[in-house]
């Protein structure tokens, strides 16, 4: 059988045997646990909805400022589990880093 090329980028990225595979079954736990907290996420995100737009119906359009700054970091938190969940990063949302 032939070496595999030191140079070859795609030999490199090959997982070595036995300590790639347990991470495979880790990224997996916690895909799952993310994929949890994106369904509780959605909820929180309609009732905030919910209640920004009885807001508004209630203060002449006027959205409130919080509810509104709350709705960006949750969207910008789902939109860091789903690169996650996609295999687009590597870096897992909060609780596991910081919310920016």
């Amino acid at each position: 059988m032939a070496e595999k090329d030191k140079t070859d980028p795609v030999a490199l990225e090959e997982p070595a045997e036995g300590g790639a595979q347990d991470n495979i079954w880790m990224r997996l736990l916690w895909m799952v646990m993310i994929a949890l907290m994106i369904s509780v996420a959605q909820t929180v995100l309609g009732v905030v909805t919910l209640i920004q737009f009885i807001i508004m119906l209630t203060n002449k359009r006027q959205p409130n400022e919080r509810l509104a700054e709350f709705g960006s970091s949750l969207g910008i938190w789902i939109a860091k589990a789903a690169r996650f969940q996609t295999a687009a990063s590597e870096v897992k949302p909060w609780p596991w880093t910081e919310i920016d």
